[in-house]
């Protein structure tokens, strides 16, 4: 019988529970999956508060790895035993399911079943903010905050690698090291500098053109002052909390600045979408020019714990959760 993580109330990490669920077989465009490996991300944590609404009772996850045990009708591009792996379908943190053909990829070879459940949405979220949000450019300067977290870990390199000079933030002296690993030129840390003064000093008073900021609440003002004019604020996440509200004249005052609160499922409206920018992250993860750093691993039954961990920002890189696990 397979199991999953479920949550019955909005709440902390003590609301998930370790169910066994009843799985019907494959629908029309659906597989089946075994799952191997589960990526865990803030989004998680948002859907299990009550911060992105979600029905209950509802199974975690948005990503997950795993290998093809069944097809449903109509499906004729996948094959029984091929390793898949999939991003933004609701209901990853299970030992088996029932997955929409249209999330699904095929993993290359070279990449295991952990690293492609690790980077999916996050590598994907890192594709849209770089490449398409802001197009950054080789010789810009730009501000990423989380550097050594699970999106910033990949999209550091990544805009390193499209020759941008990156000033990463992170919340801790001890994450410093590893924001540099990632790609940051420089390192602004949290509660101890004062990132706009520091962003100012390092480009010589101009601001950047863009700033990439998933913490929220905690950082919001300070990353709009970081930008030059007509720069653009992109706010991804809200790991401090959600932003306040805010009055359209404060981005004229502030430079006339651009304001964007993008999603991934906007960016992945089709299978085409969603395929391009797989392949895109598969292609940097080949070059050797981004790597997945899956640091830590749970088993599935102990989702609360990697949850209280990623929360109190105790994780760095990726983590997964492992289904096989005892």
């Amino acid at each position: 019988m397979p199991h999953a993580i479920r949550i019955d109330r909005h709440g902390g990490p003590e609301v998930l529970r370790y169910v066994e669920l009843e799985l019907a077989p494959p629908g029309a465009g659906e597989v089946r999956l075994r799952q191997t490996a589960v990526g865990i991300n803030f989004a998680d944590v948002y859907a299990r508060t009550g911060l992105y609404p979600t029905a209950l009772p509802a199974v975690l996850g948005q990503e997950a790895a795993g290998v093809v045990e069944a097809l449903g009708p109509g499906v004729t591009d996948l094959a029984l035993g091929d390793r898949v792996v999939y991003a933004g379908s609701p209901g990853a943190y299970a030992t088996a399911r029932n997955v929409p053909v249209d999330v699904i990829v095929k993993i290359p070879d070279g990449v295991d079943d952990e690293t492609a459940a690790a980077m999916m949405l996050k590598g994907t979220t890192a594709e849209y903010l770089l490449l398409r949000t802001y197009p950054v450019r080789a010789g810009e300067t730009i501000v990423f905050h989380s550097a050594a977290g699970g999106v910033g870990s990949i999209a550091c390199q990544w805009a390193r690698h499209l020759g941008a000079v990156v000033i990463g933030t992170v919340g801790s002296e001890e994450k410093v090291a590893l924001a540099r690993a990632n790609g940051c030129e420089h390192v602004v840390v949290l509660g101890r500098d004062d990132l706009a003064a520091r962003v100012r000093e390092i480009t010589g008073g101009r601001g950047v053109p863009v700033v990439y900021d998933a913490v929220g609440r905690d950082t919001f003002e300070a990353s709009l002052d970081c930008l030059s004019p007509r720069g653009t604020m992109v706010s991804y996440g809200n790991a401090s909390g959600p932003v306040p509200p805010v009055l359209p004249l404060k981005l004229t005052e502030k430079g006339s600045l651009f304001l964007t609160r993008p999603s991934r499922k906007h960016y992945t409206l089709t299978r085409a979408e969603t395929v391009a920018s797989a392949a895109a992250l598969f292609d940097v993860v080949a070059r050797g020019a981004v790597r997945v750093d899956v640091r830590q691993r749970y088993p599935l039954a102990d989702a609360a714990r990697a949850h209280a961990e990623l929360e109190g920002r105790r994780t760095t890189g990726a983590s997964v959760l492992l289904p096989g696990a005892p």
